[in-house]
């Protein structure tokens, strides 16, 4: 690289952006990662340690791991960290310090798996998979729990108290997982929601239980403490599922949310640089802004040369370069970029690019999801 594209790279990334009532020093965002290296859910050195040497090498906001909010059906493993407890929460806030000591900001991303569980599974093998109802994808069988109202109202609860004790422990924000085919995204899919009272129907109706958690965890923090919310237009039962075909349709959705409390959203697709609509050369963050005005965090692939699901099949990827990610950037087609495997991979990702020094970064090797390096 050189050095004009270097310093480029720094003064497109490095500035800093304003999230509600959070000033994160940068755009580069460590995306959520789930790591199973948190035995009876509780952060352990190596975990506070992980996330501490990503934040000293120049990432700007660290968004964890997936952690379960407390409701017992919300996971599947005792060895992913959870999000409540007096254990968990002490490990966690070692996790906020060591990050802050390192001079970047963290979120928790909150998660309820909701029906990708399965009967008998830890860490509350008795809970029973739940979901909107009870199915695990388009005309599947039944074979979890339909929720109930007051079902819906436990997890409401537990969201919002997850968010209240993240604020009290030190953390900078909150990201609620809407993606991926989880528990929220379940009420967004029409695939694993054929519910007919309220929360069921048309996608703006499918949205209220999701609403109800922002609106819930809005009034739980402090009105200036951020709230992301990550979602996707894939789901891991469908990797070719759409909730909105049309701008119009993506409006429809993202507005209640909006509205609801959500500062920042995080549109999450498996290849960033794709277009979202025929027509137009946004992606789907860039559609989201232009749509709610509100701040969005890209991601997809970014700064490799193949797309994350084949990570998943043992592959590997080349280090790609960045000019069209600093030219969106730069556009402001949206305000920050999530980082997955190159930053799993290489912890000092973001310094090497913020500095230039991209022909030091590492190819990505399917072999680092089984450390904490």
């Amino acid at each position: 690289m050189t050095v004009v594209a270097a310093d480029r790279a720094a003064q497109i990334l490095g500035r800093p952006v304003q999230l509600n009532g959070l000033t994160v020093p940068n755009r580069i965002v460590m995306a959520p990662m789930t790591r199973m290296f948190s035995p009876g859910g509780i952060p352990t050195d190596d975990v506070i340690s992980y996330y501490a040497r990503r934040a000293a090498a120049g990432v700007g906001l660290i968004v964890t791991e997936g952690t379960y909010v407390g409701h017992d059906s919300a996971g599947q493993s005792d060895s992913v960290p959870r999000f409540h407890g007096e254990e968990q929460l002490a490990g966690w806030k070692k996790v906020a310090d060591a990050v802050h000591a390192a001079g970047g900001t963290i979120m928790p991303q909150l998660w309820h798996i909701g029906m990708v569980r399965e009967a008998g599974q830890p860490p509350f093998a008795d809970a029973p998979p739940v979901g909107p109802s009870g199915i695990t994808g388009a005309g599947a069988e039944v074979t979890g729990k339909a929720m109930t109202q007051q079902d819906l109202d436990d997890v409401v609860a537990a969201f919002a108290q997850a968010a209240a004790d993240a604020e009290r422990i030190g953390f900078d924000g909150v990201e609620l997982h809407g993606a991926h085919g989880y528990l929220l995204d379940q009420f967004f899919w029409e695939g694993t929601n054929v519910r007919t009272d309220e929360y069921g129907g048309d996608l703006p109706a499918r949205t209220k239980f999701a609403v109800e958690i922002v609106a819930a965890v809005r009034a739980a923090v402090s009105p200036d403490f951020p709230i992301l919310f990550r979602y996707s237009q894939w789901k891991q039962q469908d990797y070719t599922a759409r909730m909105a075909e049309t701008p119009e349709e993506l409006a429809d959705f993202l507005t209640p949310l909006s509205d609801a409390g959500v500062d920042v959203f995080h549109a999450s697709t498996r290849r960033y640089w794709l277009p979202e609509f025929e027509g137009s050369d946004l992606n789907l963050a860039g559609w989201t802004k232009k749509l709610t005005g509100k701040p969005t965090i890209t991601v997809g692939s970014v700064g490799l040369d193949g797309e994350f699901l084949a990570a998943f099949a043992g592959k590997g990827s080349e280090a790609k370069g960045i000019d069209d990610l600093l030219d969106r950037l730069e556009s402001d087609e949206f305000d920050m970029v999530a980082v997955g495997r190159a930053l799993l991979q290489d912890p000092e990702w973001a310094q090497k690019v913020l500095e230039g020094r991209t022909s030091e970064l590492k190819a990505y090797d399917a072999a680092a999801i089984k450390s904490l390096s």
